[in-house]
């Protein structure tokens, strides 16, 4: 077990190195902003779509049937991009009336910034639940799939890091968010297995699958898509963005499987 939280713990901490990737100082020119919140949406929506929905889909048809399944995945989608519209008008986006913004700084990145770090986290439950499970049963597995999850845990936290950077200017701030994002890893590993342990039954992780999976997909289309287009110099970087962030997850997923 301790093997395990230890393997878990590294590969959530790979959100670190994102981390400070996103607070180059590159990543304040419009240009690369656009690049690097398009990039973010490409990065969720693909793994989203991709791997967490289908996951939750195909566990659910097994113990409910495929209608069932389907209606309940949609669903509870459907309700995770409710809570991230909540968040949002809850959140800060923009100074308080009268109150000038000295600093120059854009709340609605930080906002951005916070949504996707809290999704990044929910994320990393489960996917810290698989890698301490896989380390417990086959260490060496368990070191493989921690490294293939570690390599798409940067650009995870470069999505949280370089919104909240481009916000407040602070580097500390920035890579704190996106390291408490990954520290959820070995959480989820953790009060997962324990769970596991008291019989919890699968099909409440696999509709928190389907929740993520919503509210990736509603913070995307949301906030860093239209954050993107309002840095864009032109049309390219977005599209640049989308491409490379689908593109990267794509290559990690197939990693995974391996």
């Amino acid at each position: 077990m301790l093997l395990a939280l230890v393997v878990t713990l590294l590969a959530g901490l790979a959100t670190s190195v994102g981390g400070f990737i996103g607070t180059r100082s590159t990543m304040l020119r419009p240009g690369m902003m656009a690049v690097a919140l398009a990039f973010a949406a490409g990065l969720m929506m693909t793994i989203s779509l991709v791997e967490i929905a289908p996951a939750a889909l195909e566990s659910m048809t097994r113990s409910l049937g495929r209608g069932v399944a389907v209606v309940s995945v949609l669903g509870v989608m459907a309700l995770g991009a409710g809570v991230v519209y909540a968040l949002r008008r809850l959140l800060p986006h923009r100074p308080a009336p009268g109150v000038p913004d000295v600093r120059g700084l854009d709340p609605t990145l930080l906002r951005s910034g916070v949504l996707i770090g809290l999704v990044v986290a929910l994320h990393n439950l489960p996917e810290g639940l698989a890698t301490f499970l896989s380390t417990v049963e086959d260490p060496a597995g368990g070191v493989v799939l921690a490294l293939a999850i570690a390599i798409h845990n940067v650009p995870e936290g470069l999505a949280v890091a370089a919104p909240i950077y481009a916000a407040t200017r602070d580097r500390t701030q920035a890579v704190l968010w996106a390291t408490l994002s990954g520290l959820a890893e070995p959480l989820g590993g953790l009060l997962g297995y324990l769970a596991l342990r008291a019989v919890l039954p699968a099909d409440r992780l696999d509709l928190s699958l389907a929740l993520v999976a919503g509210m990736m997909v509603a913070v995307s289309l949301l906030e860093l898509v239209p954050g993107a287009r309002r840095y864009a110099v032109g049309r390219r970087e977005v599209v640049v963005g989308l491409v490379l962030g689908a593109a990267v997850m794509v290559v990690s997923l197939a990693l995974l499987r391996l």
